[in-house]
């Protein structure tokens, strides 16, 4: 199968996402995933030269729930991914789906000027871009 017209990331991406302090309790970054309805959590820059920062519900599970800590002594910035490997809006789908095996992720954000627009996963980008290709 080959894709005539070049697919990008922000033909794909979604939106599903909720941005979070690094200073949050474990209990409180749950608290807004439940609340937004998301299961990325991104944590926010502290300043301009800083990066952002992911949080998953996996690595709550894996590193608090399974480790039997107690999430509300455990702040977002002890477990968090940071920083997190992002593409760009303009980039290839092709591309995304080679530099995801290459570093062995299934998700990243999308950033254009410099800011997070969504995220990209596999999923996307199997339904979304090569759905009628």
């Amino acid at each position: 199968m080959k894709l005539s017209t070049p697919i990008k990331n922000r033909d794909v991406l979604m939106n599903q996402y909720a941005m979070i302090d690094g200073m949050l309790t474990i209990s409180e970054a749950i608290a807004i995933a439940v609340e937004h309805d998301v299961s990325i959590l991104v944590v926010n820059k502290r300043h301009e030269h800083d990066e952002y920062g992911m949080l998953l519900l996996s690595d709550i599970a894996r590193k608090v729930l399974a480790t039997n800590k107690s999430p509300e002594r455990v702040n977002v910035y002890e477990i968090m991914i940071k920083p997190v490997m992002s593409v760009s809006a303009d980039m290839d789908i092709r591309y995304t789906a080679r530099l995801f095996d290459q570093f062995q992720i299934n998700k990243a954000p999308v950033v254009e000027d410099h800011n997070i627009v969504g995220f990209v996963t596999y999923d996307d980008i199997v339904l979304k871009g090569m759905v009628g290709k």
